[in-house]
């Protein structure tokens, strides 16, 4: 299972960033839904400040996972989307039309994609049920290879705030129930 975390000024913007903190509104509606939250075996989150104070808001103690990092985004961190595709519109397009892109500097499409990929691939029955506070680019990634998708899918998923994402089932098997709200 797979929590996007709550709503912040970073997401509200478009912007790209992968540590910017919840917002008051944000705190207010995942400590709301804390007791919606399924039980599991094993909690996991991403290591951004907004997935761990989203995990503490719903009232999670998981324990960070590097594979679960956000979307490395290189030089464009902090920089709106629109603000990039006005100043770089060719690395734009080139990054969003070929997975292995990665003119930010930071990590492809691909390579986001594998390594959240290995992750649910290391999964294994002990694993038991595992709930995992995750940005929306891991969320979206691990659906992808979990169902074996196209890459191209990844841009036409939307995973909103405070949703769980869950992917059943066992390796190259995988289900998806998506968008349930907390």
């Amino acid at each position: 299972m797979l929590i996007s975390p709550a709503m912040n000024a970073a997401l509200r913007e478009a912007r790209f960033e992968g540590d910017a903190p919840l917002d008051a509104a944000g705190t207010r509606r995942a400590r709301a839904a804390a007791g919606q939250v399924p039980g599991a075996d094993l909690y996991v989150s991403g290591t951004s400040e907004r997935c761990l104070r989203t995990a503490a808001a719903l009232g999670l103690h998981p324990t960070p996972e590097p594979s679960l990092a956000d979307w490395d985004m290189g030089r464009w961190r902090g920089k709106r989307l629109s603000e990039v595709s006005d100043g770089e519109p060719e690395a734009v397009a080139s990054w969003l039309a070929d997975p292995s892109a990665a003119p930010h500097g930071g990590e492809s499409l691909a390579e986001l994609s594998s390594r959240v990929g290995n992750w649910l691939g290391d999964l294994d029955e002990s694993s038991g049920r595992v709930l995992a506070v995750a940005e929306p680019a891991v969320v979206r990634a691990a659906i992808v290879h979990g169902l074996g998708l196209p890459s191209a899918t990844f841009w036409r998923l939307d995973v909103a705030p405070l949703t769980i994402t869950e992917l059943s089932g066992r390796r190259g098997l995988w289900n998806l129930m998506c968008g349930q709200v907390l």
